[in-house]
């Protein structure tokens, strides 16, 4: 491992001085990152795999076979990259004053759907649609009086995106076929029960299963299940274990729950019961490379975090860099 990957332990969460920095920021361009070395590989996989210095990436998904997607907060631009190999190029251009936070592959209709950030973050607030094999812009999403659009999460029927700053999803309800509605067919589904709002950061991941809707409050630091027809939202029962600072979520099969930990340089693995109203923690996931991961996604077998590093200078000569993890503690 090179010494670029090394941890920045700083345990401060300066929000407000790094919106300022980024905002400044945002204009600067991204720099070539030199590529994982074969004796960072793992099983024909590397361990790490950089990315542009200066990018800023914050959500990441995995795609068709091996491939995966991550966007940056800085411009929106989306990079297109390989778990096998570590490579990644631009996949979408960034534009000034776009953001992309949380990424949603759309399997059966081979889309990605990226939340835009919003008015407490950089961004336009918006929710865009992207083909995902050519890039094209298919649908733009922009309703008025969000906070932050953090995160997406795609079921057949609808698309749920968390806004981080007020207790509420945006919703794009989709055709039977999978059609996308017009813009003005967003909706606000205000979530309520024991969801309550706390200064700061709210409602941040977000994974859909079997009819209902996983959501993780980061300032409380407790998950909830949300039902997706009427916005009420039961704590999960996690036997008192506190999850502090609770970010990405990631579903593996029915059960098994990943939560990206940001200030703790962790993700934790839950064991879900009881039709998702509760969980038993089995273990946490680490790694020296971590620094400040804000979401993961499973590939070829194994957890694949992205390391935002929130307490670290933005400059154009950051790395910025992904790290594979084990399945199980």
């Amino acid at each position: 491992m090179t010494t670029k990957h090394t941890t920045n332990h700083n345990p401060i969460f300066a929000m407000p001085l790094f919106i300022a920095l980024v905002c400044v920021l945002a204009f600067l361009a991204f720099s070539p990152a030199v590529g994982a070395s074969p004796a960072e590989r793992s099983g024909n996989f590397p361990h790490i795999i950089d990315l542009p210095n200066g990018s800023l990436p914050e959500g990441i998904e995995h795609g068709p076979g091996t491939s995966f997607f991550v966007g940056s907060l800085l411009d929106g631009t989306i990079l297109r990259g390989d778990f096998r190999t570590g490579s990644s190029a631009v996949f979408v251009a960034g534009t000034p004053g776009s953001a992309a936070a949380g990424i949603a592959y759309e399997a059966r209709h081979d889309r990605i759907w990226v939340a835009g950030g919003g008015p407490q973050l950089i961004g336009n607030g918006d929710l865009r649609v992207y083909d995902a094999s050519s890039g094209a812009l298919l649908a733009r999403y922009q309703p008025p009086g969000v906070g932050l659009l953090n995160d997406v999460a795609v079921t057949r029927n609808a698309v749920y995106v968390t806004d981080s700053g007020f207790p509420q999803l945006i919703v794009i309800p989709l055709g039977a076929d999978g059609s996308l509605p017009p813009p003005s067919a967003a909706t606000f589904l205000p979530v309520g029960g024991d969801m309550l709002q706390a200064p700061g950061i709210n409602l941040n991941g977000i994974v859909a299963k079997n009819g209902v809707l996983l959501v993780a409050n980061s300032t409380t630091g407790k998950l909830f299940r949300v039902d997706p027809a009427t916005g009420l939202a039961h704590k999960l029962d996690l036997g008192g274990a506190d999850l502090s600072y609770p970010d990405g979520l990631e579903l593996l099969g029915l059960h098994k729950l990943y939560v990206v930990r940001p200030f703790d340089n962790r993700v934790t693995l839950i064991s879900l019961r009881a039709g998702l109203t509760r969980g038993i923690v089995l273990g946490h996931l680490t790694d020296p490379s971590l620094d400040i991961p804000s979401t993961a996604t499973v590939a070829a077998g194994r957890l694949w975090a992205v390391n935002l590093r929130f307490t670290t200078p933005v400059t154009p000569d950051t790395p910025y860099w992904i790290t594979q993890l084990p399945l199980r503690p």
